[in-house]
């Protein structure tokens, strides 16, 4: 079956998509949520059953970013940009917040639950390829929700040249290649799952180079936007979509046999990640269109500006206070404490983002090395496509 993409002028496309900034916030929310209600019997500070078992999809918000970033780099690669510039600015971008919210990491996974350092590990988390050794102590090692970072900085260290391989090949041929690499996320995790222990099986699926098709997915993504590919969509339409996903998800691994759940479990990733852009996408299109919503709000915007130092921190005060304070009851009366640390947290995000990451990243990108600024090029934000026709069919 293939869904007949509708082919529209290519028009000059903003550069700037706010909506998306926005929703960084939510899908790190997503992520909060998930470490706050935890995994199941005694982890997390607390577990409502309003929102539990549901709220454990939250740690694929993690896969909105992987999605996300692809896009995102995508929507602004430029082909004849020095690569350095590039590797240059996601070191800027990066690291700083990285290693300060370390510190904090230090104390929230090391000194306050009394567990001798390891060393190694520890560096390794320092320079984000944690994820590349399954001997790092303990499994993640540092700021532990670092390990996407790692995933991220295999993606940043390939994209330049991906993306110089993407703007040379039809639509339709990276569309395929990406639904091939989201089958292999399922195959890998049914064969991890089958032939090694838990503990081996889990460092696999944690390994950067499984997570590249979902990469992928976001620059395929974009690239169709950018040649002028359109999918009628309301941003309520994927939205409703992943909820349906949520309850039937979930309620599906409490009445299945034990065969189905396995395989519930090993299709979520890709899964998650098509709904992913099929929610990046219904917003892009919007303001591609001139559209203004709710996720164009200031407000909103900032949270999203905030949201990647919020996401280094949040793991670390949430695991403090139960050291601290010990798990609370689980009730419904858990979403205000939950509410209200999401509020603690993003005023931390703020200054985080205040007085570290953006005057960091600045004072970075500034002394750019000259040599490969002479390389760049004037702004794009559109690619021409292959000659082809007017309509084209994307596999579905």
């Amino acid at each position: 079956m293939a869904i007949r993409g509708i082919r529209s002028g290519v028009t000059t496309l903003p550069k700037r998509l706010d909506s998306l900034t926005s929703l960084r916030f939510f899908a790190a929310f997503a992520v909060f949520t998930h470490h706050f209600t935890g995994f199941g019997g005694k982890t997390g500070l607390g577990r409502s059953p309003l929102i539990y078992p549901y709220s454990m999809i939250g740690g694929h918000g993690v896969t909105f970013f992987f999605v996300l970033s692809g896009f995102l780099m995508m929507w602004v690669f430029k082909p004849k940009e020095h690569p350095g510039v590039f590797y240059w600015r996601r070191v800027g971008r990066i690291w700083p917040a990285h290693l300060v919210a370390l510190v904090l990491g230090i104390y929230a996974y090391y000194i306050a639950a009394h567990l001798k350092i390891n060393w190694p590990s520890l560096i390794a988390s320092a320079f984000l390829v944690q994820t590349w050794s399954p001997n790092v102590t303990p499994t993640l090692p540092g700021n532990e929700v670092t390990w996407t970072l790692s995933v991220e900085l295999l993606f940043y260290a390939l994209f330049p040249l991906l993306g110089r391989i993407a703007v040379r090949l039809r639509t339709r041929w990276l569309a395929a290649a990406t639904a091939v690499g989201l089958a292999g996320m399922w195959a890998v995790d049914w064969f991890a799952t089958a032939h090694y222990s838990p503990a081996h099986a889990g460092w696999v699926m944690r390994h950067p180079a499984v997570y590249l098709p979902q990469f992928m997915l976001g620059m395929t993504m974009a690239l169709a936007i950018k040649r002028g590919w359109r999918l009628p969509l309301r941003p309520v339409v994927p939205i409703a979509l992943l909820a349906a996903y949520v309850y039937c998800y979930y309620q599906g691994r409490a009445r299945l046999s034990a065969p189905t759940v396995a395989q519930l479990d090993y299709t979520v990733r890709p899964i998650v990640a098509i709904l992913s852009a099929l929610v990046i996408l219904a917003f892009v299109q919007r303001e591609v269109r001139g559209l203004r919503g709710l996720l164009n709000t200031k407000p909103l915007v900032l949270l999203g500006l905030w949201s990647y130092c919020f996401y280094l921190l949040h793991h670390s005060i949430t695991r403090i206070a139960i050291y601290q304070w010990g798990r609370m009851p689980d009730n419904n009366g858990v979403l205000f404490t939950l509410l209200g640390f999401g509020v603690v947290v993003n005023v931390m995000a703020w200054a985080l983002f205040t007085f570290v990451e953006e005057p960091a990243e600045k004072w970075w990108r500034k002394r750019t090395p000259k040599r490969w600024l002479n390389r760049g090029e004037k702004p794009a934000v559109t690619i021409p496509a292959p000659r082809r026709p007017e309509t084209e069919s994307i596999p579905g």
